[in-house]
This record gives C-alpha cells, sequence and structure tokens, in this order.
C-alpha cells in the first residue's frame, strides 16, 4: 500500500501523542505531586512573610502606643512634681484604652514610680532589665519580645500569672521535658524615654501585651492570609506563636474543636529552629490533619531564641488538587488521540501547502516585516485563515503604532513626575537649612528676652511661622513620597483663622469679600494641622486666582448628611471650571488656572493629604458660576 501524506500524517500524530501522552503520565505520576508541594511550599513561605509583618506591626503598634503617651505632659509635670494620684489615674486610663496588659513608670535610674495595673508595688530597681537599660543608656525608644517569669508577671499584673500558666498536653514526636506546665509569659513589650521640657531624660515608661491565651496576632493572620476559608470543613490556614516549643497562641484546633493551646511542636522542627536557628518549611502532622508548614524563630533584644512563629496549610486539598490534576491530563490524553485521527484523517495533503504559506508569512512577521500578507488561492477554510491572519497582521501594526505612541506618552510623564521628585528634594534640602538657622537663632533671641518685650511676640510668631515652614517645605515631598500625618486633636475653625491670618494681608486678596458661615456645635477631630493647612492654603488661592483677586469667598462649616465627617465648603465667584476638566482636576500637573507659574500640583497633593486622613475631597462646579470645594474629614476618628 502506497505511504500516502494523509496515512503518515495519520501515523504521526498518533505516535506523537501516544509516545508523549504515555510519558508525561508516567512522569507526572512521580512529578505532580512534588510540584503542587513545592508550590504549596512557595505559598507558604509568602504566607509566612505575611505572618511575621503582622507580628511585627503588632510590636510598633505597641511601641507607638508608649512613644506618644511618654510625650504627654501629664507623665512630665507627674515626675516633677511627685503627684503620683493623678498619674495613676491617667496611666490605668491609658492602658484600658490601649488594651495594654501591663504599663509602668519608672525614674531615670529605673526604679519603679508607678505601676498603672498593680499600683501597691513600687520602689523596686528595673535597672538591670535588659530593654530598660537599652532605653536609659541610648535614651531612645525600644521594643522587642520578652520572656517574663512568673514573679514578674505578677509584679505588673496580678492577673497575667493565671493566664500565662498552661499544662503541657502529650505531643507525639515532641522532645522529652521533665516540667509539666509552663509559668513563664511572653511578651510584646516597648519602653521608651521620659524627657522634661530641658530634653534631660528624668524616667522611662514601659508597657506590653502577654501573649500567652492572646488570640488576636495568630487570628488577624488567618483572617488576613487565609480569609477564614475552609476546605471540608477544615480551616486552610492555621497559625501559631511558640514560647519556646510550646503553643501559647494558636487557631489550630483539637479533635475536640478546642484551641491547641499546651500542645508542642516536635523535636525535629525544635532542633532545626530554636537549636539551629533556622527557618523550617516542609510538610508536617500538626495535631490532627497533615498541613504544608513554614517555622521562624523569634528572637528577643539580644537576639536569643525565645519562641517560634508558625503558618501552615492544609495538604488535603493539595493532594486533592494533584488526583484531580492527574485525571484531567489522562483524560486530555486520550482526548487528544482521537481528536489528533480525526484531524489527521480530514486534513491530508490539503494541509502542507497552506501551513507553508502561513509558516512563511510568520517568519516575516517575526522579523518586523508587518507589511507582508499572505497570498492563499484556495477557496477553503485555509483561505478564510490566511485572512484572519492578513487581518491580525494589520491588527498588530496598528497596535504597535498605538502601542509606540503610548509609550512615549508615558516616559514624556514619567519623566516629568522624576523632574518634580528631584526639584522636591532639592528644596527640602536647599531651604531647610537656612530655615533651621533661622528657628534656632529666633529660639535663642527669644529665651533671652525678658518676659514683658514687647520684641516678645514678634518673635514667637517666627518661631512659630518658621517652624510651619519646615513643615511646608517637608510637605512638597509628599507628591513623590507620601508620608503618614502626624494626627491631633484640634478645632477645625482654629486652622481656618490662622489660615486667614496669614494670607488676608497679601494683595491678592485685598478686594476679596471673605464671608465665613462657621457651624455652633462641631466637635474638636483627629488631624495633621501643618498639612491641613497646606490643603486650606491651596484651595484659598486657587479660589482667589479664580476670581482673579476680586468676588467674594463663603467659608462654610458643618456636619455631613451621614454626621460621620465635617464638611469645609470653600465657595468662590470665580470662572468656575468646564464640564471636561471635571475628572482630571485633581491629576498632576493639570491646572485649570492656566498659569505660567501654575505647577499643577496643589490639588493633587491636596487629595492625597485628604485621602490620608481617610477624607475626601469634592468639587461642585459650572462654567462662569464659580466653584465649591467641598473638605471632608472624618469626626469617628478621634476616638481611634
Amino acid at each position: 500500500m502506497k505511504a500516502t501524506i494523509r496515512l503518515k500524517m495519520i501515523i504521526f500524530f498518533l505516535l506523537v501523542i501516544i509516545l508523549t501522552g504515555l510519558t508525561a503520565t508516567l512522569v507526572g505520576v512521580h512529578l505532580i505531586g512534588d510540584r503542587i508541594v513545592k508550590q504549596a511550599q512557595k505559598k507558604v513561605r509568602f504566607d509566612l512573610n505575611t505572618a511575621r509583618e503582622i507580628y511585627k506591626e503588632k510590636t510598633r503598634e505597641v511601641e507607638t502606643s508608649i512613644r506618644l503617651t511618654a510625650l504627654r505632659f501629664f507623665i512630665k509635670n507627674a515626675i516633677l512634681k511627685h503627684d503620683i494620684k493623678s498619674l495613676e489615674k491617667e496611666l490605668k486610663k491609658i492602658s484600658n484604652i490601649e488594651s495594654l496588659d501591663f504599663l509602668t513608670l519608672t525614674d531615670k535610674d529605673g526604679t519603679v514610680i508607678l505601676r498603672a495595673n498593680n499600683p501597691e508595688l513600687f520602689g523596686d530597681t528595673l535597672a538591670h532589665d535588659e530593654i530598660l537599660e537599652k532605653v536609659i543608656n541610648q535614651e531612645k525608644i525600644v521594643a522587642a519580645t520578652q520572656i517574663f517569669p512568673e514573679k514578674k508577671l505578677l509584679l505588673e499584673n496580678e492577673k497575667l500569672p493565671k493566664q500565662a500558666r498552661i499544662e503541657f498536653i502529650i505531643t507525639p514526636k515532641a522532645r522529652k521535658r521533665l516540667e509539666q506546665e509552663e509559668t513563664s509569659g511572653m511578651v510584646i513589650k516597648a519602653a521608651a524615654p521620659v524627657f522634661d521640657y530641658e530634653g534631660k531624660l528624668i524616667g522611662v515608661l514601659y508597657g506590653g501585651i502577654l501573649l500567652n491565651r492572646n488570640f488576636e496576632i495568630v487570628d488577624k493572620i488567618k483572617d488576613i492570609v487565609y480569609r477564614r476559608e475552609t476546605y471540608k470543613g477544615k480551616d486552610i490556614g492555621t497559625a501559631t506563636i511558640f514560647q519556646d516549643d510550646l503553643r501559647i497562641s494558636t487557631n489550630v484546633k483539637t479533635i475536640d474543636g478546642e484551641r491547641a493551646i499546651g500542645t508542642r511542636v516536635s523535636e525535629e522542627v525544635y532542633d532545626q529552629v530554636l537549636i539551629k536557628g533556622n527557618p523550617w518549611i516542609h510538610r508536617a502532622f500538626v495535631v490532627n490533619n497533615w498541613y504544608i508548614t513554614a517555622y521562624e524563630p523569634i528572637k528577643n533584644i539580644n537576639d536569643e531564641l525565645i519562641g517560634i512563629l508558625y503558618v501552615g496549610i492544609l495538604e488535603e486539598e493539595f493532594t486533592d488538587m494533584q488526583r484531580d490534576t492527574l485525571w484531567t491530563f489522562l483524560l486530555i490524553t486520550f482526548a487528544g488521540i482521537i481528536v489528533s485521527f480525526a484531524i489527521s484523517y480530514f486534513l491530508g495533503n490539503s494541509i502542507v501547502r497552506p501551513i507553508k504559506c502561513l509558516v512563511s508569512a510568520s517568519h516575516y512577521l517575526a522579523s518586523g516585516d508587518l507589511s507582508h500578507r499572505v497570498e492563499c488561492k484556495s477557496k477553503d477554510e485555509f483561505a478564510e485563515l490566511g485572512s484572519t491572519f492578513n487581518f491580525m497582521a494589520d491588527s498588530i501594526k496598528e497596535r504597535d503604532q498605538k502601542l509606540m505612541e503610548y509609550t512615549k506618552q508615558k516616559i514624556m510623564k514619567s519623566e516629568r513626575l522624576a523632574i518634580v521628585g528631584q526639584l522636591a528634594a532639592g528644596v527640602a534640602h536647599e531651604i531647610n537649612n537656612p530655615l533651621g538657622s533661622i528657628l534656632i537663632y529666633s529660639s535663642l533671641i527669644l529665651e533671652d528676652l525678658p518676659a514683658d518685650s514687647p520684641e516678645k511676640e514678634n518673635l514667637q510668631k517666627i518661631v512659630e511661622q518658621t517652624t510651619r515652614c519646615k513643615k511646608i517645605v517637608r510637605g512638597l515631598l509628599d507628591f513623590s513620597r507620601q508620608t503618614e500625618p502626624e494626627m491631633k486633636q484640634d478645632d477645625i475653625h482654629h486652622v481656618i483663622e490662622d489660615v486667614l491670618s496669614l494670607v488676608k494681608n497679601q494683595s491678592l486678596f485685598q478686594n476679596v469679600k471673605i464671608t465665613k458661615k462657621y457651624a455652633d456645635t462641631l466637635p474638636n477631630i483627629m488631624f495633621d494641622k501643618a498639612k491641613i493647612q497646606q490643603v486650606f492654603v491651596n484651595i484659598l488661592l486657587n479660589a482667589v486666582e479664580s476670581m482673579e483677586g476680586l468676588g467674594e469667598l463663603t467659608i462654610e462649616t458643618g456636619y455631613s448628611a451621614d454626621e460621620k465627617f465635617i464638611n469645609v465648603n470653600f465657595t468662590d465667584t470665580g470662572y468656575g471650571i468646564k464640564k471636561k476638566n471635571m475628572k482630571k482636576i485633581f491629576d498632576p500637573f493639570f491646572s485649570a488656572i492656566h498659569k505660567s507659574d501654575s505647577t499643577g500640583l496643589g490639588l493633587s497633593i491636596s487629595y492625597g493629604i485628604i485621602k490620608k486622613h481617610k477624607g475626601n475631597i469634592n468639587v461642585v462646579s459650572e462654567a462662569g458660576q464659580g466653584s465649591t470645594f467641598i473638605i471632608s474629614l472624618p469626626i469617628e476618628e478621634q476616638n481611634g
């Protein structure tokens, strides 16, 4: 029998599909499982990174609470005036608000002045505490994980020893220990120096939380990383904090559905993580299920290994995926054999020439010749394929041109953004130094003036405005690198008046009538005064420039419709904003004023500042009818 092309194609396609399918199936049986496990290990490694950041975030929260409290005036005054009674009341209040398990104040030598949660015990020295000793020597805030023995827990808070005490539960493959229970506790602790009004160290404030039976961190890891997902009724992901080899905080469940507090890590993991100090990423049997796990050591301030941070993914989901993938692969291979037989049988000789034509055209296209087109004389489906190929070539050519133009525009915009970033950095560097000199010399002169000197008020304004200028210079960098606002509680009306006092004497404002419509009962809210001043100045300048220095500017304050925000409305009688520009008004470099000295960054920076405050900035305007900028700042943040 003559070996036709069609027969050759049938034999060739079947041999390729059968050999490839069988080889892939045999190899896949051995490799698919391993690849899935590696993928799971890669995921759990990233999950461990996230868990570490959540743990660090909690440490930073404690550090921030202690740092801000140490700056409070009542602590300085209490130490200087020995006013322990009022100090006790305030520290207890702060301890409750910040959910701290202990909060203690010592003098500059480490002698306890007051324990907020155990005020009866004081006078003992903590000078040799590893964290306090570092704070006293360096006069800087320090935060770290630390082990508190039972006696120290009792000193700080009578409730802590009971919370810390955990009985050991017999755990297979765990190392042998003579103890039957753990009485010490693992804490996240932060300590900050307290300075007097002359900047001298007068005390140390420290506080923190006990991690034993505190499930906030592990449950947050579970919520963020695994979104509380389950598989066949089981949690997909779990997290644990170990003190030494003991589970003290976990969402791993026992068979009874209880948290597995008191169970211990295997000796293999213990040796790798707590003896050698290395991470351990592998499959492991955790309490009652197999997991793909990741462990890493937790260290104290002296880099001593004191615990373990763990995350794990349920392995059952991946083994089921392995089995399903294998079956799917086999079915696809079988289907491929059938489809290949049918295709090779019906196409035969007619497939060779059109394929060569398409291959040749593809080579031209790949080499960059987008003008080459396929010429097929047949009138079957290959002619349609050739037309489609030509249409694809036309589309690629058109898309290539559009992409080049788009890329060019993006590069130009990126260069402009880079120039702005360099300009902001240069301004900060060049202006900060002379501003710093002005601030230092004016402060020195102010200190030397007698209390009744008529020049004192003017110098005080110089100091205040120079300080504000330094903050404004720092604010120039907000567009290139966002910074978190320094939130403090204040009256929004005070900020408006401060801004008006700065700009009202400028020549641009001389022919502008300013009308104030303030609400009477607005509460104080949390915001960064300097940054909000910057926003108000930008809005005021834009409004006056829009009116070309002549018109009426109305400033109105009040509640939002849902009473969750305070609104500050700036309404001008200028020429307004065209409808086509409304969506671009907060874009960088866009300016509706069309002045040569306008950078187009003012509203963009203001927008970023308000968003950092979790607020909103909106504009209502029609061409020729003036504009109203609405600044909304949240009320509830003052309690957060």
